[in-house]
């Protein structure tokens, strides 16, 4: 393992921890302070809503002025959120116009984790900066593996933590101490990556500019392919924001689970994640190519989606998660390897920004939607999202075949 790409692990590591540790307990937070089921779609949804405010502002900032400073600041916003969600569960569950003050809280506390949150771009530019061409692919591939560790441990943390005597207050106290681990680690550890010639001037940007996806598309003007990767990861992000919505619902009301039983089964989750975006990702890349093994991972998460409704079986639920599991985890390395070796070396943060925005537009949009929808129609939800990577591996394939005829 390469020492320059241990702040980039440790980078992917944490933000996977920051959102895994909370999925097996939030909702149940939701549900202690009396709101419906859409509540935790709405909580899940500000954080990404205002990722999706911040994250090509960061993206671009550190194309002009560093990936560190943006990296530190970006760390210190998370950390600051996370005392503001642990204050939140120290006050009395009093009410303002109907609605719980603490969940008001917990709210505005996702919303600046998230509006400082779009490290992801920065952390992948970083990575795109002291990489090669022939590494990209399988370094995100490895990235992934990393991410699925994060997987694994997150929700363990999150339902081990919840279930001592403090309850949900531990796994936030938990979040705390990770965040201030990765803020040192990054302060002391992460050397600068952009070269000066790299370094683009910093630009004005209002903050309406955010939701002009297709301006700031054409601004950068990226290669045809790379248009056609926004357009395939826009289908792809709004089914990751319905499962993401509502797959701890789902399980809830399948199995009956508690959040220490939740938090087990999201392990078990993250083990799957970890091995195939490790292990299984990189060799099948290799294999087969960027291109076929998108559209592979697509293909199995159609499939898997569409499996996981027709069993109430636990070990053979298991064995279809697994089909959907290897599809994300083929999708997500070739997505962001695809986008790095064609993206312009003087835009990566740009682009990375882009690419990070139009998964928060989603994640912002359909995860409270999502939600909803589970409310009312239940398991049914599941065959919409399958038609989404469905679409995209038709537009990803046809492309395929222009792109191969071309070259």
């Amino acid at each position: 393992m390469s020492k320059k790409l241990l702040p980039a692990y440790l980078l992917t590591f944490v933000n996977v921890l920051g959102i895994s540790i909370l999925m097996p307990v939030l909702p149940f937070i939701v549900e202690e302070y009396g709101a419906p089921k859409w509540v935790f779609g709405l909580m899940l949804t500000l954080y990404s809503s205002f990722q999706f405010l911040g994250s090509p502002y960061l993206g671009a900032m550190s194309d002009s002025i560093g990936r560190k400073p943006v990296l530190v600041i970006s760390q210190i916003g998370t950390l600051i959120s996370w005392f503001i969600f642990l204050f939140a569960l120290f006050l009395p569950n009093t009410s303002l116009i109907g609605i719980s003050i603490p969940l008001i809280i917990i709210g505005f506390a996702r919303a600046l984790d998230g509006i400082t949150g779009g490290n992801t771009s920065v952390a992948n530019a970083y990575v795109s900066d002291i990489t090669t061409r022939e590494e990209k692919s399988y370094i995100f591939g490895y990235l992934g593996g990393i991410a699925g560790i994060g997987m694994i441990i997150g929700p363990g943390i999150g339902g081990m933590s919840s279930a001592g005597s403090m309850g949900y207050k531990g796994t936030i106290i938990a979040a705390i101490i990770i965040s201030i681990i990765a803020l040192i680690a990054i302060f002391l550890w992460l050397k600068e990556s952009l070269i000066e010639e790299n370094k683009s001037d910093r630009q004005k940007e209002s903050v309406l500019k955010s939701f002009l996806i297709f301006r700031r598309i054409r601004e950068i003007n990226p290669k045809p392919i790379i248009k056609v990767l926004f357009l395939t990861k826009f289908f792809f992000s709004v089914m990751m924001a319905f499962y993401m919505g509502t797959i701890s619902l789902y399980l809830i009301d399948l199995f009956q689970f508690d959040s220490s039983e939740l938090g087990v089964f999201m392990l078990v989750v993250g083990i799957f994640l970890s091995f195939n975006q490790a292990f299984m990702a990189p060799r099948i890349i290799k294999k087969l190519g960027e291109f076929p093994t998108l559209l592979l991972g697509l293909g199995l998460s159609t499939l898997g989606l569409i499996a996981i409704t027709l069993t109430d079986n636990f070990w053979l639920y298991i064995a279809f998660y697994y089909i959907m599991n290897l599809g994300l985890s083929l999708s997500f390395p070739t997505f962001n390897g695809l986008i790095s070796i064609h993206a312009d070396p003087k835009k990566q943060g740009a682009v990375m920004g882009i690419s990070e925005s139009i998964n928060s537009l989603a994640m912002a949009v359909f995860l409270t939607i999502g939600s909803a929808l589970y409310d009312i129609i239940h398991f049914q939800v599941y065959y919409i999202m399958a038609a989404l990577p469905f679409t995209a591996f038709l537009i990803a394939y046809t492309s395929f075949k222009r792109y191969k005829a071309k070259t």
